[in-house]
């Protein structure tokens, strides 16, 4: 028997079961869902979701994923709940309860008291004739036909789809904001992800030194300034407009030329029409035209005066790499 052969069959499998599983629930949407996104995206209030188990775990995702979309929402475990934690629902709330059966002792404890408070309840569940599915004002039916578990108990297949519904209502209610890049970036800045969106090239930059020389600069002098500078690089600027580049590698292919540089100036070695970027560029356009020309600094211009030096080890430590 070939073992690793059995193991990627089984996972083919499991992926295949849950991908199928997936697909099926685009057949099970209806009016409800469409009404549970207006309540939410109407509301005055948070989004409070429950659940109990591994639909507790789930509940947790999709209430990062709401509130990194711009819809505030709370998680309360429901066994919690029913020992102290229903203060944490208010008038305007939203709740989310999820449960794969909707028949679990905690899910009927709570429901009661979720409904006398008066707040509207939408369920996420596989059961829609269970007693959280007759309950609730909105249901999002999750059924799934098999677990991916060999023995069809251990939630997989079941918890999947209660992470997609999740995903799909969070993406309508941002759809319905008009949740953009910029806010994303402020849901995020310390993420790498928000950094894409908000981190410019003259944030990077203005921390580095700013090395320049003049065209008639004698070769000891840029070689000092290019150390000085620790960039690996230096700008050939006159009447502070660029004119030129000259790198570690121009140095060393300087030496492989000549005997005998002590007559040569920065015009004789450096390399004109350098990569420029404006230091209001985006970081990330940065990268890309590193990346695209396989270079590791790039020249910063301000309205076309020479302003400084990005360097990739300066993209790669905020994490944009």
């Amino acid at each position: 028997m070939n073992t690793k052969k059995s193991i990627i069959n089984i996972a083919k499998e499991t992926i295949a079961l849950e991908s199928e599983s997936i697909s099926h629930l685009a057949n099970l949407l209806d009016n409800d869902f469409a009404d549970a996104v207006e309540l939410i995206y109407n509301s005055k209030g948070r989004v409070i979701i429950t659940g109990i188990g591994k639909s507790a775990i789930i509940a947790t995702k999709i209430v990062a994923t709401l509130n990194s979309t711009g819809t505030p929402a709370v998680f309360m475990h429901a066994a919690d709940a029913i020992h102290g934690d229903l203060g944490l629902i208010l008038k305007d709330d939203v709740v989310i309860c999820i449960s794969k059966s909707g028949n679990t002792p905690e899910i009927k404890v709570l429901v009661p008291l979720i409904k006398n408070a008066k707040n509207k309840m939408i369920a996420i569940t596989g059961n829609n004739e269970s007693f959280l599915g007759t309950q609730a004002d909105y249901v999002l039916n999750a059924y799934v036909a098999k677990e991916a578990c060999p023995n069809n108990l251990a939630p997989t297949t079941s918890t999947t789809a209660q992470l997609v519904l999740g995903d799909a209502l969070a993406v309508c209610l941002l759809e319905l904001r008009g949740f953009s890049s910029k806010d994303f970036a402020k849901y995020h800045p310390g993420g790498a992800l928000g950094k894409k969106l908000y981190l410019r090239v003259h944030d990077l930059s203005s921390v580095n030194k700013k090395p320049q020389v003049q065209p008639n600069t004698d070769v000891k002098r840029v070689i000092i300034e290019i150390s000085e500078s620790m960039l690996g690089v230096t700008a050939v600027v006159e009447n502070n407009k660029i004119i030129g580049i000259i790198t570690d590698g121009d140095l060393r292919r300087m030496l492989t030329k000549v005997e005998d540089f002590s007559g040569l100036t920065a015009k004789d070695i450096m390399s004109s029409n350098p990569k420029i970027i404006a230091e209001d560029a985006m970081a990330v356009d940065a990268m890309e035209i590193m990346e695209t020309n396989g270079i590791s600094q790039l020249l910063v211009e301000n309205n076309g005066n020479y302003a400084g030096v990005v360097h990739l080890h300066d993209l790669i430590k905020e994490g944009i790499i």
